[in-house]
Formats: structure tokens, C-alpha cells, sequence
């Protein structure tokens, strides 16, 4: 699936002052869809938790919608950011296990941003969205080559769709840590649930057997 990154409008031209802007105004943005959800947040409230006006506001995007794209958008950019300073070409259990272990804690610092894109996600518009789940699956694709590689190395005998499976399966163990946090939280630390996470996955992997 193809999916172009989509231009958000911006009546500035300088290109340093919209990237400083825009940063703002996701920072406050964030918090905001995170206590309130995209639906009842103004654009109003985003500028005020931005720090300047709504005319302001307005000179950097066109509509609301506009402003959970651009969090979306940086979100993901984060998190992939991150999770290129893994080693993905290693080969190793332990790479596996180490690269688990590196993304849960990414997520772990960046709970708030997570809880957002996993809840209001779905609000974005139909020519937005295939972008954003375009940009998800390419760090899924991370997870399947760490897999691939240990495969291909002779560390683990999987097959093509078990390695996909698998990698989703991270992916999403992970994003867990940020919206289930509520109830998470009140038993585990997240080097506790890096560590259940990964015996409980590599419990399920060693069921299809580690090649001697």
C-alpha cells in the first residue's frame, strides 16, 4: 500500500519557524487529546496550551484535524527514530531479546504520545489515515527483520507468516505498556513486564523450537 505523507497548509514560509510552531503546538496538543480525546479538545484550548493565540494557530495549520495528523505524524517519527538505533542485522536471540527490550522502554518514555495515537488514530480522515498506518507498519517491518535475521542465522526455525505474527506480536505487547498502563503499573515495573514479556513471548517461539 502506497501512502503519501499529506502537506499540511501553512500560510508562514519560513520553514524553521513552522517546524518550532508546529513542535509547540503537538506538545500541547498531546496533553490535551490525552485528558479531553480529539473530539472535545478546541483549537482554541491547542493554542492556549501552545502559548500563543488562535489567529496564530491558524497561520500554521487549516483544521483541527490538521493537528492530531501533525501529532501522528511526529509520534511516529519518534518512536521509528528510536527504534533505527537497534542492531537489526545481528542475528542473535540475544539481539532479539535485546531490540524487545529497547522498544518497550521507548514506549515507556513516551507514554503519553502512545495512549494518544492509539486512541484518536482512528479520528483522522480517510485520505490521512492509510499514511499514518503505513508509517506503523514499516516499525513492524524492524520486528520481522530481527526475526528474519536470527532465522536466517540458524538462532530460530520459523516460517514467513510466523515471523509476521511474531513481529506484530512485539508491536503491540509494546504499545500495551502506554494504554493499559492504568492497571500495569500498579503491580510491575517496566523492566518487570520487559522481562515476563519476553519470557512469555520467547515461551511461544521455543514452541516451534530453537535449531540446535
Amino acid at each position: 500500500m502506497k501512502a503519501d505523507k499529506r502537506k499540511v497548509h501553512a500560510s508562514v514560509k519560513d520553514e524553521q519557524l513552522i517546524e518550532k510552531r508546529r513542535s509547540e503546538m503537538i506538545k500541547g496538543a498531546v496533553q490535551l487529546f490525552k485528558q479531553k480525546g480529539f473530539h472535545r479538545t478546541t483549537t482554541r484550548e491547542i493554542a492556549k496550551a501552545a502559548g500563543f493565540s488562535i489567529g496564530t494557530l491558524y497561520e500554521y495549520i487549516r483544521t483541527k484535524e490538521d493537528v492530531l495528523y501533525l501529532v501522528c505524524d511526529s509520534i511516529y517519527d519518534q518512536v521509528k527514530d528510536r527504534l533505527e538505533r537497534m542492531d537489526l542485522e545481528a542475528g542473535t536471540l540475544e539481539s532479539l531479546k535485546l531490540g524487545i527490550s529497547y522498544y518497550f522502554k521507548v514506549v515507556d518514555d513516551m507514554q503519553d504520545e502512545v495512549l494518544v495515537m492509539y486512541q484518536e488514530a482512528k479520528s483522522l480522515s480517510k485520505d490521512a489515515l492509510p499514511y499514518v498506518l503505513r508509517k506503523e507498519m514499516d516499525m513492524v517491518s524492524m520486528f520481522e527483520r530481527l526475526v528474519y535475521r536470527c532465522v536466517e542465522n540458524g538462532e530460530l526455525d520459523m516460517e514467513e507468516r510466523k515471523i509476521h505474527m511474531l513481529a506484530q506480536d512485539i508491536f503491540v505487547q509494546g504499545q500495551m505498556w502506554g494504554f493499559r498502563r492504568w492497571a500495569l503499573q500498579k503491580n510491575f515495573t517496566i523492566d518487570d513486564y520487559i522481562e515476563l514479556q519476553i519470557d512469555l513471548l520467547f515461551s511461544g517461539i521455543n514452541g516451534y523450537k530453537v535449531k540446535q
